[in-house]
């Protein structure tokens, strides 16, 4: 006899569903500009292009990819207003697989300006990704990591404040295993005094970085310090609060012995 698998039905899940609906409402009839133009020889077809200027046309998955991936439209803002009730049914089911990370999804988001949208449309999108977020960090086996999710709703935004006080404010088994697994994650690019996903230059994007930085040393060591195979991490997690010579000539520095 088949297993039957219950649906999702907790309060994460149906908010999640609703911020889904409320964005499907939000964006439905949207088009791209008229005279959107983009390069045949490196994008796509003319068709393909066309379609995108008809609304609610359900796009095939390359070339959904194509589209929110271009860095180069005149109107990054329009295009994305297109595809987002389509877009964000396949994120919140791990369809999307971006060359290196979510992140690049982030920053599709961050190139249409969304928050400067209208109200209710900037609004839904708000809600969509504090959704989406608030279920992931609870979900045992979430379609996308956690830490992946939280490099695309902090490249969205520009901050990593709000995405890591909701965090903070989960007293939740389920949160914890996730928070040891981004730390694991993140450690080699925060003990080298970088952001733990790659960054549009060498600046500290938007203070992404140092927003991270304190809140792990600050709220971590307290979620992660009864696991038991968290040892090692709990080091990783000071080290990253230190600087200079305390850093790297700390026993703890990976590849000293101690």
């Amino acid at each position: 006899m088949p297993i039957t698998m219950r649906p999702d039905t907790t309060p994460t899940r149906l908010r999640l569903d609703l911020a889904l609906g409320r964005l499907a409402d939000a964006f439905r009839g949207m088009t791209a500009r008229a005279d959107e133009v983009q390069c045949a020889c490196h994008w796509g077809s003319p068709a393909e292009l066309a379609l995108l200027k008809a609304p609610d046309v359900p796009l095939a998955p390359d070339l959904l990819r194509r589209t929110w991936d271009a860095p180069d439209w005149a109107d990054h803002g329009a295009v994305l207003r297109r595809i987002l009730p389509q877009f964000a049914g396949v994120l919140v089911g791990g369809e999307v697989e971006p060359t290196f990370g979510m992140y690049e999804v982030g920053r599709s988001f961050a190139r249409g300006h969304w928050q400067l949208w209208p109200t209710p449309q900037s609004s839904a999108v708000r809600e969509f990704l504090h959704a989406w977020w608030a279920h992931s960090l609870l979900d045992p086996a979430p379609a996308v990591p956690v830490h992946e999710l939280f490099a695309l709703c902090a490249e969205a935004s520009s901050t990593a404040v709000p995405w890591l006080a909701v965090w903070e404010s989960l007293d939740d088994e389920v949160a914890d295993r996730h928070l040891a697994e981004a730390v694991t994650a993140w450690e080699y690019g925060l003990l080298g005094d970088q952001l733990p996903w790659d960054a549009w230059d060498d600046e500290d994007e938007s203070g992404l970085r140092g927003e991270l930085t304190t809140w792990l040393v600050r709220h971590a060591p307290t979620r992660l310090h009864t696991r038991e195979e968290c040892g090692t991490l709990l080091h990783r997690i000071r080290l990253i609060g230190l600087s200079g010579p305390a850093r790297w000539e700390d026993p703890h520095w990976p590849g000293h012995q101690y």
